[in-house]
C-alpha cells in the first residue's frame, strides 16, 4: 500500500486531533488524569482563562472525554466536578508517551519533573509498542495494512 494513495478524509489520528488538539485540551486531560476536578482548581493550576476554560471543559464532556457531576457545598450553589470516562482513559497511554517524549528531548538540565511508577512494585512505567501478546516493537518492525475503512485517492495518489 502507497501511502500517499490514502484518503485522509479518514484519518483516525485527524480525528483524534480535532478532539484533543485544541488549545489547552491536553492540559486539562492532564489535569484530570492528577485527581483535579472542579473548575477553579483548573483555573487556579492552569492559569487559563475562565472563557476559555469554561468551553474546553464543556467541548471534553460533550466529546464524551469527561463527566460532569454536580456537586454542593454547604450553603453554596451547585457546581460541577470533571472526571475522565473510559473514552479519556483510553489517551492515557498517549498522555504518558508524550510527556516521556518531553522528558527524553525537552526535558531542563535538571532531568523530568516527574517519575512515573507501578504502585505495587515501584518499578518505573515506560510507553511500548508491543503485540497483542506483549511483544515489544521498534517502529521498523510494524507495517500498516488496509483496514476495512481505508479509502483511497481516485488518481492513486
Amino acid at each position: 500500500m502507497k501511502w500517499t494513495s490514502v484518503d485522509l478524509g479518514n484519518c483516525s489520528v485527524l480525528r483524534a486531533l480535532g478532539v484533543i488538539g485544541k488549545p489547552w485540551a491536553i492540559a486539562v486531560l492532564r489535569e484530570v488524569f492528577n485527581d483535579v476536578r472542579r473548575f477553579e482548581d483548573f483555573q487556579q493550576h492552569l492559569g487559563v482563562s475562565r472563557s476559555v476554560l469554561s468551553r474546553r471543559l464543556n467541548e471534553l464532556v460533550d466529546d464524551g472525554l469527561l463527566d460532569r457531576t454536580p456537586y454542593r457545598e454547604d450553603g453554596g450553589r451547585e457546581r460541577y466536578e470533571y472526571r475522565p470516562t473510559e473514552k479519556a482513559w483510553g489517551l492515557y497511554p498517549v498522555m504518558v508517551g508524550l510527556m516521556q517524549w518531553g522528558d527524553r528531548y525537552l526535558a531542563d538540565g535538571d532531568g523530568p519533573p516527574v517519575h512515573l511508577v507501578d504502585r505495587r512494585t515501584g518499578r518505573p512505567v515506560i510507553t511500548a509498542l508491543v503485540t497483542d501478546d506483549s511483544d515489544v516493537c521498534a517502529p521498523s518492525d510494524i507495517a500498516m495494512l488496509p483496514g476495512p475503512s481505508l479509502r483511497t485517492l481516485p488518481d492513486g495518489g
